[in-house]
């Protein structure tokens, strides 16, 4: 190499040293809802610059335009001297720098939806999810910097897995923390306000609690069966890849679910489901979310990370990241003893019959209800249920299924943990990228013995029946298709405010075939006025072929039909374990 090669060389690399990007968060009416944005841009030499607002939260398949709640955005030099800034797209601002070595940008973020992908802030507390907060400069996630939280007067506690800085406490309760790049700011949720603290360690990890909201929980018993679970699911992989871990948890009226990070979770949960009667629950949404930690941040489709926040990032395999992730929630709750493995069996009928009972799962395959996660999965219409499944609960029936395909062709010396333990060393530590679609497919027939393509081709890409009874039996378990043919009315109705109306109506139904609406009002049957149990009652007293006459209301308008019943197949099975049988090994070994 020579000299002047080796020093153009060294003055890039300093040149990109030097650049970087830090953020001020201030709050200061949090009666108003509004974040205050300060941005500054060091050592940036191009005469123009675009920032950026993301449009989707990862995790959460959806574009959901973080951009409308951003308002004033300003750029000014070092001076103070307002820069010339444009908006260029929905969500890209052009700023005029002139080769400043320091541009300050100012916007405010509207703030107002409690989720856990949602930036929200009122007098209680705020929280922060950062792809709906925080700007990125074009072409530049890659710098590190840094992040000076101040909060509100009245807020006393701040809690982010984000690193704090050397000197990060300020007399004014302000705290400042370090990222090493965009990528590790906005996947560090942030919980500002008068949290409930409290740590524990598991596995050799710390782990913190937060949480926001009046609820009646016992901390003592949080930290025994949080750990359980943790040290439950960190023995799959057979490794923990955090020194610290953050829960934040909001405890609502409305729980809403989780949203996994690389070393933290946020859990939205309602305040009383630390009952006695759903206890189990919340520990489910622990171990589902933790269980991410390695199922789709670390072990994941090529196409998660690095995330382009500007647009959908599709992929046809999460059915593996969320499908195996409830799988495993539910096993783990097994394994630390709070299911039989009766109940366990159960969850697992129950996960096949909910999906091979509905019509939706005769149209979509659950790879395309991977792909199309992005315009059906978080956008639900009334018809969705006759023409989609969702990919949590196929890709749990799914990782059943190939769970007890391993511990057969293993003859109980490997399951479906040894497949996911493969992929972490391979993918993760290895080869430190995500997997292909086919390269995933190949991994898994070296742990089932087989090909896959008829199956894929199938039961992934199509949507026959998987032959459960033959794959189940080879681990003890006996299945009974108890599939039924009876009539059904097909429409599903609700009564509101007196009135009876339809919610939804089944593909190929007689309802349907009736000319029967979402939105009508059935106002009588056969002379008669009803009410939604008398009209439930009428319908299901007919057998096939027999006829009722509906009086209904569609748009003020009163209209009358006559409904021949019709039977309606729906597919169901029923899961026993064959006490005694050849297999009963491999099947304690399955739902130990």
């Amino acid at each position: 190499m020579n000299k002047f090669f080796t020093i153009i060389l060294c003055f890039s690399i300093l040149k990109a040293w030097s650049q970087n990007v830090s953020y001020q968060l201030r709050m200061p009416k949090p009666q108003n809802h509004y974040y205050e944005v300060e941005m500054t841009l060091s050592d940036f030499k191009e005469k123009q610059l675009d920032i950026k607002m993301p449009v989707w939260a990862p995790g959460s398949y959806l574009v959901r335009e973080f951009s409308k709640n951003v308002n004033l955005v300003k750029a000014f030099d070092e001076k103070g001297k307002e820069l010339p800034i444009q908006k260029k797209s929905k969500n890209t601002w052009t700023i005029v720098s002139d080769g400043n070595k320091k541009i300050k940008v100012k916007y405010e973020v509207y703030s107002f939806e409690l989720s856990v992908r949602t930036p929200f802030l009122d007098l209680s507390h705020g929280f922060v999810s950062g792809s709906g907060v925080f700007m990125y400069v074009d072409g530049h996630k890659d710098l590190k910097g840094s992040l000076e939280v101040v909060p509100h007067a009245s807020f006393k506690s701040i809690t982010t897995a984000l690193p704090k800085a050397a000197i990060s406490i300020q007399k004014d309760g302000s705290q400042t923390f370090e990222f090493a790049n965009y990528d590790q700011l906005v996947d560090c949720p942030i919980e500002i306000g008068n949290q409930t603290v409290f740590d524990f360690m598991a596995v050799g990890v710390k782990h913190t609690v937060a949480m926001y909201g009046e609820a009646y929980y016992d901390i003592a018993s949080l930290k025994v069966d949080m750990a359980k679970v943790i040290e439950a699911e960190t023995a799959v992989i057979g490794v923990n890849p955090n020194k610290e871990y953050v829960f934040i948890v909001h405890n609502v009226v409305d729980g809403q679910g989780g949203l996994e990070h690389t070393n933290s979770c946020v859990l939205s949960v309602n305040r009383w489901t630390y009952g006695p009667s759903e206890y189990r629950n919340f520990l489910n949404l622990v171990a589902h979310e933790y269980f991410h930690l390695w199922n789709v941040k670390r072990i994941r489709p090529i196409e998660l990370g690095p995330f382009d926040y500007e647009q959908e990032n599709y992929t046809t395999l999460l059915w593996v990241m969320e499908g195996f992730t409830s799988y495993y929630d539910e096993l783990i709750i097994r394994r630390i003893g709070l299911y039989s493995k009766e109940e366990m069996l159960g969850k697992i009928q129950s996960a096949v019959n909910y999906v091979e009972g509905s019509v939706g799962s005769r149209v979509q395959p659950v790879a395309h209800a991977s792909f199309d996660a992005w315009i059906k999965a978080y956008r639900p219409t009334e018809n969705s249920a006759n023409t989609s499944m969702t990919y949590y609960s196929r890709g749990t029936l799914l990782a059943a299924v190939f769970d007890a395909m391993i511990i057969s062709n293993s003859k109980g010396k490997q399951c479906l943990d040894h497949f996911m333990k493969h992929l972490y060393q391979k993918f993760y530590l290895d080869l430190n990228r995500g997997f292909t679609e086919a390269e995933f497919k190949t991994e898994l027939e070296k742990f089932v013995g087989k090909n896959l393509d008829d199956f894929f081709k199938k039961h992934i890409n199509g949507t026959e029946i998987i032959p459960y009874a033959e794959i189940f039996d080879k681990v003890g378990v006996f299945v009974k298709d108890i599939t039924t043919f009876k009539p059904s009315f097909g429409a599903t109705v609700r009564e509101e405010n007196g009135r009876v109306m339809v919610k939804a109506i089944r593909a190929g139904s007689c309802a349907e075939e009736a000319g029967i609406s979402v939105g009508d009002e059935i106002v009588g049957c056969n002379g008669f006025r009803v009410d939604q149990g008398m009209l439930e009652g009428m319908m299901n007293g007919l057998n096939t072929a027999e006829t009722a006459e509906l009086l209904f209301a569609r748009e003020e308008k009163l209209l009358s039909v006559k409904v021949k019943m019709t039977n309606y197949r729906k597919p169901q099975f029923q899961f026993q374990q064959e006490v005694g049988g050849k297999n009963e090994t491999l099947y304690n070994y399955w739902l130990r």
